[in-house]
């Protein structure tokens, strides 16, 4: 378990359960099925930068940085293959700030529960909200896509 090698942890711990049932056992299998299950999904704290006890503060700036980094825009003039990629990682950190800002899913994140439960499905997830709320309102700029590579931009 401490050099992250779950898999071999939870055979472990299943041969060892299955030798002498006690609640330790039992337990210890439990835990080691979980950080199996938490280490096969994606890492929110990895792809935004921040440690597990940041603070709300570095995650937002976290995410401002990340965001800023890999939008769109940034890469329109790059091959297509590259602009696919690196709008694929845009979405991945505003997907990553919408589970780390909001208490009750990081919670639920944190302590390896499947976020699809409960109406937490990230299927109709747009970066491009989250950008907006950062980066747009009154006297900064907007930004609007209507569709892969058309975008707008507003300032004043």
């Amino acid at each position: 378990m401490d050099t992250e090698q779950y898999e071999e942890a939870v055979r472990d711990y299943e041969k060892v359960y299955q030798t002498e049932k006690t609640k330790e056992h039992k337990q210890l299998l439990k835990n080691a099925q979980l950080e199996l299950k938490k280490s096969k999904r994606k890492d929110y704290y990895k792809i935004l930068g921040v440690d597990k006890n940041a603070s709300e503060d570095e995650i937002k700036k976290a995410y401002r940085k990340r965001a800023l980094m890999h939008h769109p825009d940034r890469h329109s003039g790059a091959s297509a293959e590259v602009q696919k990629e690196e709008e694929k990682k845009f979405k991945e950190v505003g997907e990553a700030f919408t589970i780390l800002s909001d208490p009750k899913k990081k919670t639920r994140y944190d302590s390896g529960q499947d976020l699809d439960e409960e109406g937490m499905n990230m299927g109709d997830f747009d970066a491009n909200n989250i950008f907006k709320a950062f980066f747009g309102g009154p006297g900064g700029f907007s930004f609007e896509a209507s569709g892969p590579g058309n975008f707008f931009f507003q300032f004043g």
